[in-house]
């Protein structure tokens, strides 16, 4: 019987084809990058989602105040200002009065940020080309998501405003949908929609543009420390974001309150519900300053939220991103 050598010629031996150890981590990074940006689609989703509930949960008393105002001149609060706001919340209903609602907010902040988000990296990753420097792709890609995250979100964002107005005649979040379905109609949900959209067009081209600006802007001043201080980056370019965005569309946002709470607590209801019968009423009855209505709150809404939002997703996407490749990232 033939004995099989044990021992192989050096011209038999090809070192530099035998390692293959090497295969599965080939696959796995290979998986990664076929990714955007290192993360998966649902990834994106959940990153938005948590920097959404987030963002609305923290900031919901400053939008109390900020609807409760827009909706002035036809409901009880008859003074503009955020102390007389505040105080007159706390007078009827204490300061529960802050938050009613929040289960609306809820609901509708989770998918619609979760839509948000995920939109916006894809269409950014298409429309930029591999640039990150490409303002008019982020404006274009803030666009394509608000369109699509306010088909989400505007229903709940009714329900919610029609829970924020002072003596609201909703028990609830679904005492509210119910009423609405048997006495207005599923067409009520979605009145704003158009106003909304006109709204959050320009505001999330200006905001996206403005945030990805800033961002790359900060850390370009200080580079080397950009990984430690990833965190104030994403705080400061958000807020800025934020605030500048909101005071731009302040008008469109008065308008998106007043048909959202049309014929409740004594709002006034518009025969046809256009942006322009909407805007000929408030201009009528409290002159263009009207259409400034809120926009202290806004500001101080957004802000803070944006700053919020924006370092919760980016700390959501590099826990995500560590996840896949085991690495740390400088976002």
């Amino acid at each position: 019987m033939a004995t099989i050598p044990t021992n192989v010629s050096a011209e038999f031996q090809k070192p530099d084809l035998l390692p293959v150890t090497q295969q599965p981590n080939y696959h796995r990074k290979q998986e990664v990058s076929a990714t955007h940006d290192g993360l998966r689609f649902w990834e994106f989703m959940v990153a938005g989602s948590i920097a959404g509930m987030v963002e609305h949960m923290a900031m919901f008393p400053v939008d109390t105040v900020k609807t409760q105002m827009q909706a002035v001149g036809f409901c009880p609060i008859k003074s503009v200002g955020i102390r007389h706001a505040v105080q007159s919340i706390l007078k009827s209903e204490g300061f529960a009065g802050f938050y009613r609602g929040i289960g609306a907010m809820a609901l509708g902040a989770g998918p619609a940020h979760a839509v948000y988000f995920s939109v916006y990296e894809l269409c950014k990753e298409t429309f930029s080309g591999g640039n990150p420097n490409n303002s008019a792709a982020h404006a274009a890609s803030g666009v394509c998501a608000t369109v699509a995250s306010d088909a989400v979100f505007t229903p709940m964002d009714m329900v919610k405003q029609r829970l924020q107005l002072s003596s609201s005649p909703y028990k609830g979040v679904f005492d509210c949908v119910r009423r609405v379905l048997k006495e207005e109609g599923f067409k009520t949900f979605y009145a704003s929609y158009k106003t909304t959209v006109l709204m959050n067009a320009p505001y999330t081209a200006v905001h996206f543009a403005t945030y990805e600006g800033a961002k790359r802007g900060l850390m370009e001043i200080s580079p080397e420390n950009a990984r430690d201080e990833r965190l104030i980056v994403h705080a400061t370019a958000g807020a800025a974001a934020g605030g500048f965005a909101a005071l731009f569309t302040t008008p469109f946002d008065v308008v998106k309150t007043q048909l959202q709470c049309q014929g409740v607590c004594g709002c006034e209801r518009f025969k046809n519900g256009s942006i322009k019968d909407v805007l000929q009423t408030i201009v009528k009855k409290d002159g263009y300053r009207g259409l400034m209505r809120g926009w202290m709150p806004r500001m101080l809404f957004h802000a803070p939220a944006a700053a919020i939002c924006w370092s919760t997703y980016e700390a959501a996407k590099s826990f995500f991103y560590e996840l896949n490749t085991g690495s740390s990232r400088r976002l």
